[in-house]
């Protein structure tokens, strides 16, 4: 499929700009403002364009307004990033209603107005047309680059059907990456760990796209389907790694893969105690001789810390849209 490029939009438009702002926070200090860093070109690039830009995004998951889930901060680490020193000043405010007229006003004198957390109010996930349409009434187009949220039918990422619609660099980057999977070298290992059931949903339709299926961390717990393809380790008696046994038997599978898929830590990857089988995993799948994908914060933490990040060839900004991409390529930011 393809997908028109922010680089088309043309000069002076106002432009909605949807995203991935759901940064990992301990004590309202950001830890890891690398999805930031990801959208900075495309930015730029609208910037440069001489575009007024609404920035849309989300934190958490509120049920409600609350402070402590704000993207004030994120707000406030974006034009650092933005803004180096100060011949480079970007006029821009932070807004914490959406308000029409208040919107309409704050375009009229700032290049950049950022919302606040969208998911405070109801509409955003429950994808009702009516939460963000006024927009549509303020701007000319709507760019997508949160590629991490492209598999949710919400109402920022369906605001294309109101709007003529572009993706970002980093949106179109990650989409690039993935459309290379739909004729992978096999074997063919797709990894699951972590502790969203919700990884479990589509196995039945990810059995005939693999030739193996490892699944860790506190998926097997949860499993309740049964295949020859899928191999759930055992877990150490706490429960919260997986044992020496699994590692081996998983180890053997990778090393005889040429495509791998890994989505979400082995094991409670926040304590030192369980990182063990995440980190022999991630070991293993580095020094692979295979096409290699990862994908999940967790996952891609402990390939940061382990300083293994270049070993793989791709990094998926979600484990969430990678697993829905496989299953369905028409994904909600762009059906």
């Amino acid at each position: 499929m393809k997908l028109k490029s922010v680089s088309e939009i043309l000069p002076k438009t106002k432009v909605v700009l949807r995203l991935d702002l759901d940064l990992p926070f301990s004590d309202n200090t950001i830890l890891d403002n690398s999805r930031l860093l990801k959208s900075l070109s495309t930015i730029k690039l609208l910037l440069d364009k001489n575009c007024k830009i609404i920035i849309l995004g989300h934190r958490g998951r509120p049920t409600a307004v609350d402070e402590l889930l704000s993207l004030r901060p994120v707000y406030v680490e974006l034009m650092s990033l933005l803004e180096p020193n100060s011949e480079n000043f970007i006029n821009s405010i932070f807004l914490p209603e959406i308000n029409l007229d208040q919107i309409d006003q704050a375009l009229a004198t700032n290049q950049i107005v950022f919302l606040e957390n969208l998911r405070f109010w109801p509409g955003e996930e429950s994808n009702n047309p009516e939460f963000l349409a006024p927009l549509s009434t303020l701007c000319q187009a709507y760019v997508n680059d949160a590629f991490a949220v492209a598999h949710r039918s919400h109402a920022s990422i369906t605001l294309w059907q109101k709007l003529p619609a572009f993706y970002g660099l980093s949106f179109l980057d990650e989409y690039s990456h993935l459309e290379t999977l739909s004729n992978p070298s096999r074997p063919l290992t797709l990894v699951l760990g972590g502790a969203k059931e919700d990884k479990l949903k589509h196995l039945d339709k990810l059995i005939p796209l693999c030739d193996h299926i490892l699944i860790g961390g506190k998926l097997p717990q949860l499993l309740t389907l049964q295949n020859p393809k899928i191999i759930p380790a055992t877990l150490i008696p706490e429960g919260f790694d997986i044992d020496a046994q699994s590692i081996t038997k998983f180890t053997e599978i990778i090393n005889s893969s040429k495509t791998i898929i890994w989505a979400g830590a082995m094991g409670l990857y926040e304590d030192p105690k369980y990182q063990n089988g995440t980190e022999k995993i991630a070991t293993t799948v580095a020094a692979a001789t295979a096409y290699k994908v990862i994908a999940g914060g967790d996952t891609s933490a402990s390939v940061v810390k382990l300083n293994l990040k270049n070993k793989f060839d791709f990094i998926c900004s979600g484990g969430g849209v990678l697993l829905e991409f496989l299953v369905n390529h028409n994904l909600p930011a762009w059906t």
